[in-house]
């Protein structure tokens, strides 16, 4: 196996005709040049060139060699490529938590963005409700997360970093044929009437006792359920209220007859939370560079 400074040498001297020219462009001296050369040929028990009057002109021997060494030379440079592109290269698992629908989260759009930017990368996903993002984060169970949550209220931890993506709006969504229940809309009123609620940790539950706080009051309770499907499917069969995205309200409203409590909604904002003590990592800083794609900064 011959020293790759030696075929370096060689082919340089090839190319340019003159040792001292080769030296020049390898930034080695003449004598330094000459040596490398002398060994080449020793070891192969060949002699690789010729002098004239204006240089050195290859034998037929180094000739036929020369397109072997450019070629191994030009595999050298492959091969430190590679490895010089593993460092930058981000690997490893990215464990994101995901609420509600795909489509709301952009879930989609940001995998393919994330993944034409992170081919390597592994994503795993969990899915669940605000609340157990942002507990599986503290734990460490998560790198990054959907949350929901007022405009402003993010995660209050000094642990987690987060972003706002998007702002909309709660409404409260009555079974059809309700109208007549729904003359009085102050909270009091409102909270005496059947209610289908979800867990304390869902945004659902944050937004129904903050909106009941000043009034003191809280909903009547016939029905907990964890799932947007479930609660609109209760609603559908005349159940009781329950918060619904804008969107969801609207298309119930149109497509069902399903009505929306007047003059109440809830402002809410969907925000990307991570965890602090990663925000630096490359599948980390991955995502968020996938996610100003997806959703960017205003």
């Amino acid at each position: 196996m011959q020293d790759l400074s030696r075929l370096n040498a060689f082919v340089t001297v090839a190319r340019t005709g003159s040792v001292s020219r080769a030296a020049q462009a390898l930034h080695l001296t003449q004598p330094a040049i000459s040596l490398k050369l002398k060994q080449l040929q020793e070891g192969l028990g060949l002699s690789l060139f010729e002098r004239h009057p204006h240089g050195l002109l290859l034998t037929a021997d180094g000739q036929a060699l020369l397109p072997s060494a450019e070629k191994t030379l030009a595999s050298a440079r492959g091969f430190e490529q590679a490895a010089a592109a593993l460092h930058s290269t981000v690997r490893g698992k990215l464990r994101i938590g995901t609420i509600v629908d795909p489509e709301f989260i952009r879930l989609g759009s940001l995998l393919r963005h994330l993944l034409e930017r992170a081919p390597n990368l592994e994503t795993e996903l969990h899915h669940g409700m605000s609340g157990c993002v942002l507990k599986a984060l503290r734990q460490n169970a998560l790198e990054i997360g959907f949350y929901l949550a007022p405009p402003g209220e993010g995660p209050r931890d000094d642990s987690l970093c987060y972003r706002e993506l998007a702002f909309f709006d709660y409404f409260i969504l009555a079974p059809t044929g309700w109208s007549a229940r729904l003359t009085e809309t102050d909270w009091p009123s409102l909270a005496a009437l059947p209610w289908i609620v979800t867990p304390e940790n869902s945004v659902h539950s944050r937004l129904l006792a903050h909106a009941m706080r000043d009034s003191q009051c809280t909903p009547h309770r016939v029905a907990q359920v964890d799932q947007e499907v479930c609660m609109l499917d209760l609603v559908r069969a005349g159940v009781g209220l329950t918060l619904a995205r804008d969107v969801l309200a609207l298309a119930e409203r149109q497509e069902r007859g399903l009505n929306i409590v007047p003059d109440t909604r809830l402002p809410c904002a969907l925000s990307v939370v991570w965890r602090h003590d990663k925000q630096h990592e490359p599948c980390v800083e991955a995502a968020l560079q996938s996610l100003e794609e997806v959703w960017p900064s205003e």
